[in-house]
């Protein structure tokens, strides 16, 4: 039996059986907001209304995905943490805003203090990608160009402050290597493709398809294990560096003070989402693999993450400008 299977059963009888639960059966009376960082057709936003049409389906209520773009997402965790406290406003979070900018800006919002932990659902690691015409084939091979090239590698990301922008200075401070950083807002395949930029850093949802379609090389994943969505992939700790780990997920907050019944059943309903087949079938495609953590993990990943990403902004001296 998979684990979130098993977790799914075992959670639906733990609540079957409490009941200060049977007293919030009436939740969610009316549309609940599902509030998104991002603009409409990001990963964040897609995944967000995956969960909530099946959100919908189960409870007869509108879950309605709510677009707050801005401050890579920052602007949206702020409007959550901000709401009322009732269940009728819940964030559909990546992990930059709520564990990377707290170390490059002053944020409005406590990421551990302001936000009740429901679930981390999903995660997904990065992909190093390089130009065809480089003779990079592998993480190894990136080191001894870089060391023999120097100043002449640029690595582009999505954007200052996402986990890609942190892999790729994790991974300089880590192999004693010199890249510079090129900002995109969105996804820099095609100019790696084109040579605009050598290395490219991008979640596996974008860069597999251009990776199997042989239009750039995929040399390394950022998960600590193989992905099952990229098994031929190596990690970067099997290059050599024990622990290296920098993966985006997405997890389902809500503002502290949101009662336990109704933040146990959204994780509920989070992992029969996850148990789906059908849905399991479309975030594989995606480059997403399933977590379905519990509040505890998620809130501990949350409280963990923020001064590892703070160490390593403060090692490879990343400014919000940078």
């Amino acid at each position: 039996m998979h684990p979130i299977v098993r977790s799914v059963a075992a959670l639906v009888l733990a609540l079957g059986l409490t009941s200060p639960l049977a007293a919030q059966t009436k939740w969610p009376e009316k549309p609940v907001k599902l509030v998104v960082g991002f603009t409409a057709g990001s990963a964040t936003d897609v995944t967000a209304r995956l969960f909530a049409q099946k959100f919908t389906e189960a409870w007869g209520q509108p879950v309605v995905v709510e677009n707050i773009a801005g401050n890579s997402g920052a602007i949206g965790v702020d409007r959550v943490a901000k709401a009322a406290p009732d269940g009728y406003t819940l964030m559909w979070s990546g992990n930059a805003a709520i564990t990377i900018l707290p170390s490059l800006q002053t944020l409005p919002f406590d990421p551990v203090r302001d936000f009740a932990a429901i679930s981390t659902s999903l995660s997904m690691p990065s992909v190093f990608v390089v130009n065809n015409d480089l003779p990079i084939k592998s993480m190894a091979d990136l080191i001894a160009y870089a060391k023999a090239n120097p100043g002449k590698l640029s690595f582009g990301t999505p954007g200052v402050g996402t986990p890609q922008h942190i892999a790729g200075e994790l991974f300089c401070v880590l192999a004693g290597i010199k890249m510079e950083h090129i900002p995109y807002r969105g996804a820099n395949l095609t100019d790696v493709m084109s040579g605009v930029v050598g290395v490219g850093i991008q979640n596996a949802g974008a860069a597999m398809p251009m990776v199997r379609d042989g239009r750039v090389r995929g040399i390394g994943v950022t998960s600590l294990k193989r992905s099952t969505n990229a098994p031929d992939l190596p990690t970067v700790v099997e290059a050599g560096f024990p622990g290296f780990e920098a993966t985006s997920w997405f997890a389902l907050l809500a503002p502290a003070g949101t009662p336990q019944p109704i933040l146990d059943k959204v994780r509920a309903e989070s992992l029969k989402v996850l148990a789906d087949p059908e849905m399991a079938k479309k975030f594989a495609l995606m480059g997403l693999d399933l977590v379905g953590s519990t509040a505890e993990e998620t809130k501990a990943a949350i409280s963990g993450d923020i001064p590892k990403w703070g160490k390593v902004i403060k090692d490879a001296g990343i400014k919000p400008a940078n």
